[in-house]
């Protein structure tokens, strides 16, 4: 051995990070496996790693007895006295049995141990960076796929997209740039396992932030969502100021905010309601684009009985239940609802002489 690695243990301290004590002890330590492999030794010996000139020699260790059980580990007092007599019992003696042909086993040993420690100290600078972006957005690059996953290239790892995890009737082609929400980051025996998503709702929100300049600083606050992938989704909005329309700020000018997160999640038709802590014009909001009549509150079964007009009904439940089902999600409560006629027949409701509608603004795009 030589400077040489001692030169490169120093540039990679410098470029990795990885501390050259920690590799020289890594290499010491990986040196006595790899002697007594090579050479058949069973002894206890040390390796030691010269680092002012890069030379490593192998010392046997033995302990000084008086009488020798075993001639590998024990050396007797007269025996260590005769080459040295300072030795004493119980102290122990270090003899140098360096192979002339160490050499090349130590070289091979220290590169396969520093390629190791240079991957795992990779693998960890890798995690700690994606830790802190769980439940982050992030633009990813389409490697390739199988029936289990889409593997999506985000630089220096691979994340991946599970089959649960992409939108229906979404096609992922080879190289396609798309956006993601990373849901889980793990440490594994290959290196951190990134799981991300375009199912979550999560995704909706992060979209969000980054086209609407008030709901990233925090002037219009995302209250809830509810999310079916690929086909309709309902965000709830709310601002502290009654100024500012919190709706009008996410949909944007001539609905150029919303548009755009429409366009990346491939036309997934998107609510946008404003929130209220007053269930009736909340749960009224939440049933957009249907109008809504009068909503009756039972607070014991946190449920609701939403009025609609007859010509209502169809749009108020929506294509297979979904916008009652999206609306009953968004709000948190239970939603009947009934046609006006069938109110007025049941006797739960009264029609007034001018018909009113229920809720504030709501955009749908």
């Amino acid at each position: 051995m030589s400077t040489e690695l001692l030169d490169a243990l120093t540039l990679l301290e410098k470029e990795k990070g990885i501390s050259k004590e920690i590799l020289i002890d890594a290499i010491e330590a990986a040196l006595i496996s790899a002697y007594k492999r090579n050479f058949h030794q069973a002894q206890n010996v040390r390796v030691d790693f010269n680092r002012e000139t890069g030379s490593i020699r192998v010392f046997a260790r033995k302990n000084i007895v008086e009488e020798v059980e075993n001639p590998r580990e024990e050396i007797s007092l007269s025996e260590a006295q005769a080459i040295n007599p300072g030795y004493e019992l119980e102290d122990v003696l270090e003899l140098e049995v360096t192979p002339r042909e160490f050499g090349r086993i130590a070289a091979q040993t220290a590169k396969q141990v520093v390629t190791q420690r240079v991957r795992e100290a990779e693998r960890g600078i890798i995690f700690s960076e994606f830790i802190d972006r769980e439940e982050d957005i992030i633009t990813g690059l389409v490697q390739r796929q199988d029936p289990r996953y889409i593997y999506v290239s985000l630089g220096r790892v691979e994340a991946l997209l599970p089959a649960a995890e992409q939108m229906a009737g979404e096609t992922y082609r080879t190289n396609d740039r798309i956006k993601v929400y990373i849901t889980k980051v793990e440490k594994t025996t290959k290196g951190p396992q990134i799981l991300v998503s375009r199912t979550h709702p999560g995704l909706l929100k992060r979209l969000f932030e980054l086209e609407v300049p008030e709901i990233y600083d925090g002037t219009v606050e995302v209250k809830s969502i509810a999310r079916e992938a690929g086909d309709r989704s309902k965000i709830a909005v709310h601002a502290q100021n009654s100024e500012i329309d919190p709706v009008g700020s996410c949909v944007g000018q001539k609905g150029a905010r919303v548009q755009t997160i429409v366009n990346e999640l491939n036309g997934e038709k998107i609510d946008i309601v404003r929130w209220s802590e007053d269930p009736v014009i909340y749960v009224a909001n939440a049933l957009s684009p249907a109008k809504v009549l009068e909503v009756q509150v039972n607070e014991e079964e946190k449920m609701t009985t939403v009025i609609v007009p007859d010509y209502q009904l169809s749009l108020a439940i929506g294509k297979r239940g979904q916008n009652a089902r999206l609306a009953a999600k968004l709000t948190g409560w239970k939603i009947d609802i009934k046609s006006e006629s069938e109110a007025v027949e049941a006797g739960v409701y009264t029609p007034s002489d001018e018909e009113r509608f229920v809720g504030d603004d709501t955009e749908e795009e």
